[in-house]
């Protein structure tokens, strides 16, 4: 099994796919449990909002990401998934860049709060679906595996970021306008990922996408 995975992942890293996937993942997870679930609280403590009311802002954020994910799934049956991405990606860096300039109060909060969490794992289902198109159903499960790899890695960069940043400069502004940015390049990566002909070998062969040979 170890085999296996290493070989797919030989075979998937010489696509140019794979590694716009990857790096679009990467940044979902920067903007989320690095960033925001990392550094989200102390954050807002940063600007005198309590411990308790700040993580119940972050509770909020999971309970509306169970209808955000879902509605994902939906909308990315009916639609491009690369477009779901854009927007997805695209939001969530603003949201990023606007929140440092935010008077903090309850109401911005819960807004920022109900947004977030219904972008939270909105990315899952369209990076998945591009992933199967891709790859194909045999690989593609090991494949986003490799992805959500890249998820983990920038989370955990995001995490450290911000930390020393934050020590360093003495605010959070930086980091989450340098997050925010991310989220715009990860944007304008998943309209790269275009769809091609279909090939037509002695079966059916999967989708293949631009940035394939990138």
């Amino acid at each position: 099994m170890f085999a296996l995975t290493l070989g797919v992942l030989h075979r998937a890293s010489k696509r140019g796919v794979f590694w716009l996937l990857f790096a679009t993942f990467f940044v979902c997870g920067f903007t989320t449990n690095g960033l925001i679930g990392t550094h989200f609280i102390a954050f807002c403590g940063d600007h005198g909002i309590p411990e308790v009311r700040a993580a119940g802002v972050l509770a909020m954020m999971g309970v509306f990401d169970l209808f955000g994910t879902t509605a994902s799934g939906w909308l990315t049956d009916r639609f491009d998934p690369r477009k779901l991405l854009f927007v997805y990606y695209s939001l969530r860096g603003l949201s990023l860049m606007y929140l440092p300039y935010s008077d903090f109060s309850f109401y911005s909060l819960s807004l920022f709060g109900v947004f977030y969490g219904l972008d939270w794992i909105a990315t899952v289902p369209p990076t998945l679906r591009l992933t199967t198109e891709a790859f194909g159903d045999h690989d593609a499960p090991i494949v986003f595996g490799w992805v959500v790899a890249g998820h983990q890695v920038g989370a955990a960069v995001a995490a450290f970021m911000a930390g020393v940043l934050r020590v360093q400069l003495g605010s959070y502004l930086t980091p989450f306008v340098i997050a925010g940015a991310t989220g715009l390049v990860a944007a304008f990566l998943a309209l790269r990922i275009q769809r091609l002909d279909q090939r037509k070998d002695d079966q059916d062969a999967p989708l293949t996408l631009a940035g394939e040979n990138a």
